[in-house]
This record gives structure tokens, C-alpha cells and sequence, in this order.
């Protein structure tokens, strides 16, 4: 192949300066459509033939999305009238060119299976044993997606009885109490509690998973409010590789923080072959649900703490690192993995200090970290160490930045949420696509190298 002979390694950006033709055949020979096609084909030999390419209509979807065509009106046109694009997206002569119901309906009947998430899978394990994948640190993060249709305007609900004021008597309130459980007992499992995803199965939290466009809410660099109509992306990326190891889609009205227990065990039992040892993310996931979740995987958290109207906690500094008589901190020494124990050291200070030798002043502290899962962490808070992983979180953002300019993440099309699903769903699959073609490539390059 022509682009095996360039000189240095490709990034993302060079794959889309190649060739169409190279670029496509670079892409498409990671993708396995066995499964689409099973599902489209016909399961009987009665009834008229099928006439449609259903493989080349799905390579010509990735296309779409690697060309930055924007509509599928606008690609049925490109196929119409560019004969070289039609062959490279796998039509034959003889084949007609589909027309937008025809792509509309096969996308209906993809929508109604997880065919694209299995298509997923079996392109991280193909990365996992060709040796891409071998991160021990995975960051989240959350990203927002606005719709194509507008919100409809809610009337406001008008109380015709004025709200009775005082205190509720014996039976009003035993009354509210019961509304109360009755209300508690028909919320969904993304209505309640975080803790409550905790013994939830992964094919729950999948199917439960709200998807119709809501209005979210989040504050930009400013620290003003900024809303949009739509819905969010959820990512779990390797830090090292930069794979998007698990996706879900949800509403735009989703708490960041719900999704990811339903990502971390996505990664425990489809990527099993992982040995995560960190996982990193911001303050809005700073949940003792969450932090629970990462220490049932073996690994441990590296979140940002979000103070939620707490005391300052005596005898210890911002970190929850102890402190000295006279208030210095103790320094992080190390971690024992066999007894999950932090250990602190004398702060440097007390060298000089005159109750260096007093029974005050301890020499060496340690902390169990299953006493508190959200304060302790391994590596501890504050430290080097810990800041160096916090660091690696910036991959997820670098990977949401490549699917908002290079894979047309904020162009959904669509307007139900099965199909805006189908969207983002596809934009992951051609990324993880992309990048394994890139890492076969610049291995190629680097055999004939050496």
C-alpha cells in the first residue's frame, strides 16, 4: 500500500490528509459487519430478493462521517453523481444508488439491537491483541450533544388550591410519608441514588439508560450557567492508547456522575483482560458510589474532591493528610497494597521542632483506606504522585476535541433518541476504527524501518 511508505508515524490528522481510497480501505479493514449483515439479510428464501448492498450502505455511513458530508441527502447526491466514491465505499456497477428511506429504514431496523456496541468490542479486543491496548490508568468524562428539533414549550402548571399553611396534622402527615414510599418504589434506577446502581446489573443499566433529548445544564470556563436541548456522551478513554474503552449516551438532564458506574463495569467485564489500576476524573464524579465501584475493580480513585458543605476536619490539612501539634503537614510516604494502608512520614519541620521527641508528635502515621474511600487514596491526596495522574484526565478531553472536529459529534441529524443513539454510537466505532488503522500503520512503518 502506497501509505506503508511514508516516512514518519501518522497521527490523526494525517490519516485525513491521505487518499480517500487509502483512507477508506485503511479504515474499513478494521471494521467486522458479519453481524449487520446477518441482521439485514433475509431470514427466508420466500419473498422477493433483496436488492440493496447493505455492506457498502454501511461503509458509505462511515464515509459520510470520515468526509464530513453533513446529511444523508447530501450523500446519496455525492454517491449519484461521484462514480469513484461509490466504488470506494463498496457498490458494484450494478447497483442502484439507495435513497434516503432505504438508509432510513436500515438504520431503524440497526437501532433495534446493540449491533454496533458488539461491532465495538470486537475492535478494542482486536487492539488488546495486537498489543495497542495496555493503559493501566482510564479517565471520564462527559460531554453535551444538542439535538436537531427545538424543546416544546411547556405550559406552566397553574394550582387551582391555594398551598395550606402550617403544620400538617397526624393523618395529613402519615398520608405524605406513604405518597412518599409509593414514589420512592416507582422511580427508575437513574431517578435514584448512585449507591442504588452498586448491585444493578450491566444489562440494566445499559437498556434503563434515558435517551429522548432533555434540557441540560453545566457552567463553562466563566463559571456562568450554559444550557442547551439534547444529550450527553459519556466517555471512558485510555489514558495512554487514547481508545475510548466504553461509551454510553443518555438525556442531557443525566448527572455526570450516573453514568459512571454503568462505564467502569462495561470495562470489568467486556475488557477483562485490563489491568486498570487508576481511574481519574473531576469533582462532579466525587461520589462514594463511584469510588466504591473503582475499589471493587482492584484499581483505585484519582478524583477531585468536591467539599459539599463540610467542616473542616481538625487534626488533618486540605489533603486529609495529618497534621503535626504545631500543624504541619505529614508527608505521603508510600502505600502497602497488602494491608491497603497509607503510610505518612514526620513532616520536615519537626527536625527543628522541641516536641520532636515528645509523645505528641508521632513519627510515622498510617491510614486504612477502606476507612473512607473518598478522603483516602492511593497514591494520597496531594501528592506528586497523585497529581501526575490527574494529569493523564486531559486524554478524554483531547478525545472529545477529535470527535467534535474530525467525526461530526455536534451534527446529529436525527430526531428521535434511538437514532441520535445510532449517531454517537457510530462516531465511536470509527474512531476506535481510525485509531487501530493509525496503530497498524505506524507499526508497518516501524518494521520496514528497522
Amino acid at each position: 500500500m502506497p501509505i506503508i511508505r511514508q516516512g514518519s508515524l501518522f497521527g490523526l490528522q494525517e490519516l485525513f490528509d491521505l487518499e480517500p481510497t487509502h483512507r477508506f480501505d485503511a479504515i474499513f479493514s478494521t471494521i467486522d459487519l458479519d453481524p449487520i449483515v446477518a441482521v439485514l439479510s433475509k431470514k427466508s428464501r420466500y419473498g422477493p430478493p433483496i436488492q440493496l448492498n447493505y455492506a457498502a450502505m454501511i461503509y458509505s455511513l462511515v464515509a459520510r462521517i470520515t468526509e464530513r458530508i453533513p446529511t444523508i441527502k447530501d450523500l446519496v447526491k455525492r454517491l449519484k453523481h461521484d462514480f469513484i466514491f461509490r466504488l470506494e465505499c463498496g457498490f458494484l456497477v450494478s447497483d442502484e444508488v439507495p435513497s434516503e428511506a432505504a438508509y432510513s429504514r436500515m438504520i431503524a431496523k440497526i437501532t433495534e439491537r446493540n449491533i454496533i456496541e458488539k461491532i465495538q468490542e470486537t475492535i478494542l479486543l482486536d487492539a488488546i491483541l495486537d498489543g495497542f491496548i495496555n493503559d493501566t490508568t482510564i479517565a471520564i468524562d462527559a460531554t453535551h450533544i444538542e439535538a436537531r428539533d427545538q424543546a416544546k414549550v411547556q405550559e406552566k402548571e397553574t394550582s387551582s388550591q391555594p398551598k395550606k399553611r402550617g403544620r400538617k396534622t397526624k393523618e395529613e402527615r402519615a398520608k405524605w410519608l406513604e405518597d412518599q414510599a409509593k414514589n420512592e418504589t416507582e422511580l427508575t434506577l437513574y431517578e435514584k441514588k448512585i449507591e442504588d446502581q452498586l448491585p444493578a446489573s450491566l444489562e440494566d443499566l445499559r437498556v434503563l439508560m434515558p435517551i429522548d433529548p432533555k434540557w441540560g445544564i453545566k457552567k463553562n470556563s466563566e463559571g456562568k450557567n450554559v444550557f442547551w436541548f439534547g444529550y450527553k456522551g459519556h466517555l471512558a478513554v485510555g489514558t495512554k492508547s487514547q481508545y475510548i474503552l466504553q461509551s454510553i449516551f443518555s438525556s442531557g438532564n443525566l448527572n455526570d456522575g450516573k453514568a459512571a458506574i454503568p462505564l467502569l463495569k462495561g470495562i470489568q467485564q467486556r475488557l477483562a483482560k485490563l489491568e486498570i489500576k487508576y481511574v481519574t476524573m473531576d469533582a462532579g464524579y466525587d461520589y462514594p458510589a463511584i469510588y466504591q465501584q473503582v475499589y471493587n475493580m482492584g484499581a483505585h480513585s484519582v478524583i477531585a474532591y468536591n467539599k459539599r458543605n463540610e467542616p473542616e476536619p481538625e487534626g488533618f490539612d486540605q489533603h486529609f493528610a495529618p497534621t503535626c501539634v504545631r500543624e504541619y503537614s505529614y508527608r505521603y510516604d508510600s502505600y502497602d497494597a497488602k494491608y491497603e494502608t497509607l503510610k505518612y512520614s514526620r513532616p520536615k519541620e519537626c527536625k527543628e521542632c522541641p516536641l520532636s521527641n515528645d509523645s505528641l508528635c508521632q513519627k510515622v502515621y498510617k491510614v486504612k483506606i477502606i476507612n473512607d474511600l473518598r478522603r483516602y487514596n492511593a497514591p494520597a491526596r496531594g501528592s506528586l504522585s497523585w497529581k501526575g495522574i490527574y494529569k493523564q484526565r486531559t486524554a478524554v478531553e483531547r478525545v472529545i476535541g477529535y470527535l467534535k472536529e474530525y467525526f461530526q459529534l455536534n451534527n446529529v441529524r436525527y430526531r428521535t433518541g434511538k437514532k441520535a443513539k445510532f449517531h454517537f454510537d457510530l462516531i465511536v466505532l470509527i474512531y476506535n476504527a481510525a485509531k487501530l488503522a493509525l496503530d497498524r500503520i505506524n507499526q508497518q512503518l516501524q518494521q520496514l524501518a528497522a
